[in-house]
């Protein structure tokens, strides 16, 4: 996933979750810019997919894949998670 894919989905995320805040695209990270601080998002190797990095933890976390750094990120945000559809 290239850098300019990650921003457009974080973008999406964020309007979607009804979060104030920016995307920015660093170098080598990919950076979500709130109202109570900065969550940085850099690519990680084979293993590890990537590591976001929060206001409350200096030290950047491993994430094994887009649904788990996109559910953390939602957390960490403080974003509601909205309603599950139903199919049937």
């Amino acid at each position: 996933m290239t850098l300019a894919e990650q921003r457009d989905l974080l973008r999406d995320c964020l309007r979607l979750w009804n979060v104030e805040a920016q995307v920015v695209v660093g170098d080598d990270n990919v950076s979500v810019v709130a109202k109570d601080g900065v969550y940085t998002i850099v690519a990680g190797d084979r293993t590890v997919r990537w590591f976001l990095r929060t206001p409350d933890r200096p030290v950047a976390r491993a994430v094994p894949s887009i649904v788990a750094l996109l559910s953390r990120l939602r957390n960490a945000l403080g974003a509601e998670g909205g309603a599950m559809p139903r199919f049937g």
